[in-house]
């Protein structure tokens, strides 16, 4: 596979240097011991915010964890090889401590209850078989991914994850807003920070490849 490279500008490598940065911080300051941080040590009832978040943003994590490892299969494209694996790394890692959590709080790792209904939005159409929360691909968009390669697995991967972390910046900020555990809310910020700068840097990869988000 014959695919042109481009070089890391100072400014991109910033971005993601930074979005990486905020994910050290937080594996190193956020810990299983402090699960119960919410100001009085109680411990949050299984249909909290802060229970919802956890529960679905872990199975919004997976799904960019598996979508990123498609794309580094299929493309030879040193940048977005790079930006693939800092997105798979980060949320594998924000997702371990998530279930973590929730082992912690001894509550169930699924609900009853339809996703998003944490935020007033469990009874929010889908976009399609597989898509279980807002910015996820659906099952057959999953699947046209692992066809491409090259060029066109770069842009349609650029522009399932830009919709992705739209939806999950949405997940993120309603946590904020939302939950009562303090380790959790400063997570949530720091997942506002870093997808919003990958966004901004997958806008220019798209512009680059002479493509656009997808409206």
């Amino acid at each position: 596979m014959h695919q042109r490279t481009v070089p890391v500008t100072a400014k991109r490598a910033g971005w993601i240097a930074g979005a990486v940065a905020a994910v050290l911080v937080a594996a190193g300051g956020i810990t299983y011991a402090v699960a119960g941080d919410d100001g009085g040590g109680r411990t949050p009832a299984a249909d909290s915010a802060d229970a919802g978040f956890a529960r679905d943003m872990s199975v919004h994590h997976q799904q960019a964890v598996e979508m990123s490892y498609i794309v580094r299969d299929g493309t030879d494209d040193e940048e977005v090889r790079r930006l693939a694996y800092d997105i798979a790394q980060t949320q594998a890692n924000q997702r371990g401590m998530m279930i973590g959590w929730l082992d912690l709080w001894a509550l169930p790792k699924v609900s009853s209850d339809p996703p998003m209904t944490w935020m007033g939005m469990g009874d929010a159409p889908s976009a399609g078989e597989g898509s279980l929360m807002p910015g996820m691909a659906t099952d057959a968009e999953m699947e046209k991914l692992g066809t491409l390669d090259g060029k066109q697995a770069e842009v349609y991967y650029l522009q399932l994850m830009t919709e992705h972390h739209k939806g999950g910046v949405h997940m993120a900020k309603g946590c904020v807003e939302r939950c009562t555990v303090g380790v959790e809310k400063r997570l949530a910020r720091g997942m506002v920070e870093s997808q919003e700068s990958e966004i901004r840097l997958m806008a220019d990869l798209l512009a680059e490849r002479g493509a656009k988000p997808r409206a």
